[in-house]
């Protein structure tokens, strides 16, 4: 890979080198000393046009993990909030030397766009743009379910899929780049996926996609999914009423505690709740799921840094990683 700029660019073969490559870097994380040498002497760059909390400290954290230098690059403060253009500050990091730029921006397609326009010789990591794909979260999202599929069928979770998991994603698909990064991978990992959702909240044309949609959370639980990720409801990107009421969607669209206690009465006891975060409490998810035994939210921002730290590793040191991944552990 030169870039990871889509899930929609990764092969099945691809994918599972990144998320096998995430499980040797968490065993790197359960040391006492949690670094490894593999990318001494590189530097990374985070370059966030939009605000960010958990992927930004999430990638900071992974590239220090492997021994890289970390410029953190924020658009407020700084030349952009002047009117620099994209290719002036991507220019000023070039000078500066970056070998990987991880970048989130406001517009569909600007990762894209560094990455082709021959402005930087670096490569590119797209950690959320516009409301068109966020690929590191459907990888982290992906490495947890494996996981826990991988222990319902009581094997190990390297080297293999999601074939035969079901899936569902509920919420503001339409605003979700998180959404179309999980569909892409999920599906080419071999799960089922259904999207529910209010029909305001869902994209134009979403029945060419790969997968079932729904307007029923109702009936899309009892489908019995082995997964339910529930979407943030994106109010900083609705320029209109989308939804009657905040307690009309969460009524009707949001796993509340009925909803909660449902899951136990169909006899879903494996099955496990999930959120891209940040949460709205009381809207999309209501606490006690949120904080219930079935919650990976936790398990969700742990595994961002494994997935991260494999994703940088893949992509500043090349394909054939896997024996070198494990001398690296040896030191």
């Amino acid at each position: 890979m030169r870039h990871l700029l889509s899930t929609a660019d990764l092969s099945h073969r691809d994918a599972l080198a990144i998320l096998d490559t995430a499980e040797q870097m968490a065993a790197v994380g359960e040391r006492e000393v949690k670094k490894l040498p593999a990318l001494r002497g590189r530097t990374v760059v985070n370059l966030f046009f939009e605000d960010s909390t958990r992927t930004r400290i999430s990638f900071e954290a992974a590239a220090k993990r492997l021994s890289a230098d970390v410029i953190n690059f924020s658009a407020k403060g700084s030349s952009v909030s002047k009117g620099e253009s994209l290719k002036d500050t991507a220019q000023t990091l070039a000078a500066m030397g970056a070998d990987a730029v991880v970048i989130r921006h406001g517009s569909s397609g600007a990762p894209a766009r560094l990455a082709s326009s021959g402005w930087i010789d670096a490569a590119v990591l797209n950690a959320g743009d516009g409301t068109h794909e966020h690929p590191t979260q459907a990888l982290l999202d992906a490495f947890t379910m494996r996981r826990h599929w991988a222990r319902l069928h009581g094997t190990e979770s390297t080297g293999t899929d999601l074939a035969g998991m079901k899936v569902l994603i509920a919420g503001d698909v339409l605003h979700s780049r998180v959404a179309r990064s999980d569909l892409w991978l999920l599906r080419t990992l071999g799960a089922e996926v259904t999207l529910v959702a209010p029909p305001t909240l869902l994209p134009f044309g979403v029945g060419s996609w790969p997968c079932t949609v729904s307007y029923d959370l109702d009936d899309a639980l009892a489908a019995r999914p082995d997964a339910v990720m529930m979407l943030r409801v994106q109010g900083e990107r609705m320029d209109s009423a989308f939804f009657p009421s905040v307690r009309e969607y969460s009524r009707r669209w949001g796993l509340d505690d009925v909803r909660l206690d449902r899951l136990d009465t169909l006899g879903l006891k494996d099955t496990i709740i999930m959120h891209p975060g940040p949460m709205n409490r009381g809207l999309e998810i209501s606490a006690r799921a949120a904080d219930s035994p079935r919650s990976t939210v936790l398990d969700q921002v742990r595994n961002g840094v494994s997935v991260r730290m494999a994703s940088l590793y893949l992509l500043l040191s090349g394909e054939n990683s896997t024996d070198r991944t494990a001398q690296e552990q040896k030191r």
